[in-house]
C-alpha cells in the first residue's frame, strides 16, 4: 500500500470514528417505553474496531514519514513540520495584511484616528510568497505519498 492510500484511509478512518461516535451519544438513552435506533453494544464493538484499524495506520503512517527520505533534505516529517510552519507563518502575514488595511470612517473630529504601522502591500507580499512555497513543499509532499510504500 501506497503512503498516499495510508492517509486516505486513516481520513476515512477518522470520519467513520466520528460517525459512530455521534450515532452512539445518540443511542445512549431513549424515553421510557421506546426502542433504541440502533444497538448500543453493536455500535461500541465498531467503534472499537475503526480505533484500531486507525491507531496501526497512524503508527505505520508516522514510521513511514520518520523513516523516509524527502528528496534528500531530510524526512517526509521534516518537511511535514516545515509545512505546517509555512502554513502558520503565512496566516500570520495574511492576517497582519488584514488588520492594517481596515478603513475607518470618522463621523467627527474628536474621534480617534489610527494610522498604519506596517506596508500592507509589503506584508501582502509576504503572504503571497509564503503561500506560495507552502503549495509547491505540498505539492511535492504529495507526490512524494505516491511514490512511497508504508511501512
Amino acid at each position: 500500500m501506497k503512503l498516499a492510500e495510508a492517509l486516505i484511509l486513516r481520513a476515512d478512518c477518522q470520519k467513520r470514528f466520528a460517525q459512530l461516535k455521534s450515532r452512539l451519544l445518540a443511542n445512549a438513552k431513549v424515553q421510557e417505553g421506546d426502542q433504541v435506533a440502533e444497538d448500543p453494544k453493536e455500535l461500541a464493538a465498531e467503534l472499537e474496531r475503526v480505533a484500531d484499524l486507525l491507531a496501526d495506520l497512524v503508527k505505520r503512517i508516522n514510521k513511514t514519514n520518520s523513516a523516509t527520505l524527502f528528496a534528500g533534505d531530510g524526512t517526509i516529517s521534516d518537511a511535514l513540520a516545515d509545512r505546517d510552519v509555512l502554513a502558520s507563518r503565512r496566516a500570520v502575514y495574511t492576517d497582519l495584511a488584514q488588520a492594517a488595511a481596515i478603513t475607518q470612517q470618522l463621523f467627527t473630529r474628536s474621534e480617534v484616528k489610527y494610522v498604519r504601522t506596517i506596508d500592507v502591500v509589503e506584508i501582502q507580499k509576504r503572504a503571497d510568497e509564503l503561500a506560495k512555497k507552502y503549495r509547491e513543499l505540498d505539492t511535492r509532499i504529495q507526490e512524494f505519498n505516491w511514490l512511497t510504500e508504508l511501512v
